[in-house]
């Protein structure tokens, strides 16, 4: 029986981030400078470091250190509840986008959570 291995595009938490960082990028990129130096270079960077720490989670090989890049990675997500909320206070995004940003950010930890679970059950160490 050949081993199956996870492959890092077919990781739904991956894709779903990814997404959602260049949709974020697409909106912060229009907005004031003063919008985009304050909250935007922050946001963006949270939201990216979702999907850059699930990535580089792949170029561990040890259990511990494949989680702690999963738990860094859940750490940017609530990072970005935060920017989402400041962004909708302040009249950065439309109610549609905050809409579908909050949706994308709640499917998250339950992704992030499977990835951690599946990793310690399944990794020997």
């Amino acid at each position: 029986m050949e081993k199956k291995y996870l492959q890092l595009n077919n990781i739904l938490g991956y894709k779903n981030s990814f997404n959602l960082s260049n949709y974020i990028w697409n909106i912060v990129f229009c907005w004031d400078y003063s919008a985009k130096d304050t909250i935007g270079k922050q946001f963006v960077k949270a939201v990216d470091s979702i999907s850059a720490n699930i990535a580089e989670s792949f170029g561990r090989y040890g259990k511990k250190d494949k989680v702690k890049f999963y738990r860094y990675s859940f750490g940017s997500l609530k990072e970005c509840f935060d920017w989402n909320e400041k962004s909708k206070k302040r009249n950065l995004l439309t109610e549609n986008q905050y809409n579908h940003i909050f949706t994308e950010l709640e499917k998250l930890p339950k992704e992030i959570n499977w990835l951690i679970k599946f990793t310690n059950e399944k990794l020997q160490y």
